[in-house]
Parts: structure tokens; C-alpha cells; sequence
């Protein structure tokens, strides 16, 4: 067993981190963990063409009712706004400089793509006409105002990108047929109760790299949403925060100044899959705290300043990827990540990440990690002393 971790120690450094880097965790005998269909990165600009290939997939199989047509009948040419590329229902206006949205977008556009533009605010009668609206793109403008009107006439708008502007609160009236919404990287404090009312299809908020502190999450602020992923990463909780969405797949809290881990912080969100708190200010997560995550598949603690392998993981049976890299363990017990005995069901890890830690490979017992799936999967060493 000691040329099991020999063997380990001798694994280059890109190898084993490209094994640890899978987004996706399948298991043949439980549920897969939870997988936002086509959600999209998180940076300045927006793929049109996967978005397109999004909208396209939602509707493929919808009944449209096909009108008869007499043999002099001629369609309309349609109009586009000058300067802009209409294609299929899709009205592409990205990077032309413009100062506001455009006025003659065709009724019919389904995705309307204005993003890196230098629009400032949107206006009352800026999408009047397009209750077919799918998709809208805001991403990267300067937008700091928007009208309590402006999505009154998006009747069945599901997808809108507002990120990267200069908005100080979420949007009023949102479209009750939303399901995502991102809002990253705004200048957003508070989220006010009452924000999110009305919106029950909603099952994605990305509000990352918002000056939000805990204090500027009102109590009621997610009332009524069933939520299944929410990203507050990036901004100023010191805290996990109280009264979220019940029923969360994925919560992202990384980036954050999170200080514990208290015992009650995480009895409400029993049905979490993925638990991201990496790159926080953890020194102390309270010995029973993780029970309540018995669905968890993976879990990210990276960049704290944990001394000890958290209690609770070898109870988990569902997880399978525990990152815990750079933090100041030092000691790795024999039952820290597999339960004690024979015949309990575990689901074998496919990733332990331990590497950045003033941990002695050496002394770490061959049988602590008896429940993983191959060597591999498990990385020590690169302690910077």
C-alpha cells in the first residue's frame, strides 16, 4: 500500500487537476446532480449562436397552426433596424454603439441581441410590439435606469441578460414567464421584498459581483420562487444567507467574506447538489452542520482557512467531489471521507482534492481512502511553506 501513495505523490500536477476539473458527476444508481440546461458563461459577451440553438430546442416539437395561403399572396418584407443583422426570427445589434434601443425591431423577433452597445436606460416603449420576445441580451452597456413599464408588453419573455451594466437594483415588473435571469456584476446593494413577486416559473438567478452584503437580502426577498440554481458569488456575505429558495439544486456563495459555517446555516437546503463557498474567510464549520446535505454530490471549500477535513462527509452517500485545496489541514483521518463498517452504501468519489496543504502524504493511513473510485482522484503536495 505505501507504492499507492508513491505512486500518487508522483502524478504530475496537470494530470490529476484535469481529472478533478469535471463539471458533470454521473452515477448510474442515483439521480445525476443537477445540470442547468444550456446555461451559458458568465463573461462579457453572449453566444448568440448557443442561445439560438437554446431557443430552438425549447420549441421544437410546439404545434403551430399552419394558414392557408392563396398563390397571389406576398408576404411583407420585414424590417430591420439599421445596422443590424436579422436572421430567423433573430435581430443581432451588438457592438454598433448605440445610444438606445432600436424603435423599428420586428414584431415577430423571438431573440434580440444588444449587447456591448452604450445604451444608458431603457425606456417605456422600448420593446412595445414584441410580446414574442424569448430572449433579450443586455449584457455590457451602461445601463442605470430602467422604466417600471419597460417589460410590460414581454409576455413571454424566458430568458434576460442584464449583466455587466450599471444597475443599483433589480429591475421592477419583471415578465411573470421569466425563468433566467443574470444579473451579474452591477452595482447592486439590496434586493427589497417583493422583487421577485410573481415570478414562480423562475428557476435561475445569477447576481454575482453585486456590493450585496447579507443586510441587503430583506427577509421575503425569494418569496414565492422555486429556485433551482442561484449564484451570489463575488459580493460581501459575511454569512451564508437566511430564508433562500427551499428547494436549490446549486447554491454558489464563492468570492465572498464568509467567516463559519454555523449549524443552522444549511438545515433548509436538504436538496442541494452542489455547494460552492470557496475562496472565503472559513476558519470554523461547526461539528453537524453538513448533516442536512444528504443529496449533496459536490462540494467546494476551497482557498479557506479550514484546519481540520469538515465532519459529516463520510455520511454523505451521494458525494463524489470534495474540494478542500488550499487551507491549513494537516491532518487526514481514516474515517474522514468513507463510513466505518462493511456494507454501507457510498457513492465512490471520483475527486478529493487536498493539494496546498501542510498534510504528510505519508502518514495519511491506505485505507482513508478505500471508498474512491481510482488513485487518481485524490491530489496531496505543492505546499507553500
Amino acid at each position: 500500500m505505501l507504492d499507492f501513495f508513491y505512486s500518487l505523490a508522483m502524478i504530475p500536477f496537470s494530470v490529476v487537476l484535469l481529472l478533478l476539473c469535471a463539471t458533470l458527476l454521473p452515477t448510474p444508481s442515483v439521480a445525476l446532480p443537477f445540470e442547468q440546461k444550456g446555461f451559458l458563461d458568465f463573461g462579457k459577451s453572449i453566444d448568440v449562436k448557443g442561445l439560438m440553438m437554446m431557443m430552438n430546442d425549447e420549441e421544437e416539437g410546439s404545434a403551430v397552426e399552419e394558414y392557408y395561403k392563396p398563390e397571389y399572396y406576398k408576404p411583407e418584407q420585414p424590417t430591420c433596424p439599421f445596422g443590424c443583422q436579422c436572421n430567423q426570427k433573430v435581430v443581432q445589434c451588438s457592438d454598433l454603439g448605440l445610444h438606445y434601443v432600436p424603435y423599428d425591431v420586428p414584431p415577430e423577433t423571438r431573440l434580440l441581441d444588444l449587447q456591448s452597445n452604450q445604451i444608458t436606460e431603457i425606456r417605456e416603449d422600448d420593446f412595445k410590439g414584441l410580446s414574442n420576445l424569448y430572449a433579450l441580451v443586455l449584457v455590457n452597456n451602461k445601463i442605470s435606469r430602467v422604466h417600471p413599464r419597460a417589460f410590460m408588453p414581454l409576455r413571454r419573455m424566458q430568458k434576460l441578460y442584464f449583466s455587466h451594466n450599471q444597475l443599483t437594483a433589480v429591475p421592477k415588473n419583471l415578465p411573470s414567464s421569466l425563468v433566467e435571469l443574470r444579473i451579474h456584476d452591477n452595482h447592486i446593494k439590496k434586493v427589497a421584498a417583493g422583487d421577485f413577486s410573481g415570478l414562480g416559473s423562475m428557476n435561475c438567478i445569477e447576481m454575482g459581483r453585486n456590493p450585496i452584503q447579507n443586510s441587503g437580502l430583506e427577509p421575503g426577498a425569494f418569496d414565492g420562487l422555486k429556485l433551482t440554481f442561484l449564484r451570489i458569488s463575488e459580493a460581501k456575505l459575511t454569512g451564508i444567507p437566511k430564508d433562500l429558495p427551499e428547494g436549490l439544486h446549486e447554491l454558489h456563495l464563492d468570492q465572498n467574506q464568509i467567516q463559519a459555517i454555523e449549524l443552522e446555516d444549511l438545515r433548509q437546503y436538504e436538496g442541494l447538489h452542489r455547494l460552492g463557498l470557496g475562496y472565503n474567510h472559513i476558519r470554523h464549520i461547526e461539528h453537524g452542520s453538513l448533516h442536512y446535505l444528504q443529496n449533496l454530490r459536490e462540494l467546494h471549500l476551497e482557498n479557506n482557512w479550514i484546519s481540520n477535513v469538515p465532519g459529516g462527509l463520510a455520511g454523505m452517500k451521494y458525494l463524489q467531489v470534495v474540494y478542500l485545496h488550499s487551507n491549513n489541514i494537516s491532518q487526514v483521518d481514516m474515517n474522514d471521507f468513507c463510513p466505518e463498517g462493511f456494507g454501507v452504501k457510498k457513492t465512490y468519489y471520483n475527486g478529493i482534492s487536498l493539494f496546498d496543504n501542510p498534510i504528510n502524504y505519508w502518514e495519511v493511513e491506505p485505507a482513508t481512502f478505500r471508498c474512491v473510485s481510482n488513485r487518481m482522484a485524490v491530489q496531496f503536495g505543492n505546499h507553500k511553506k
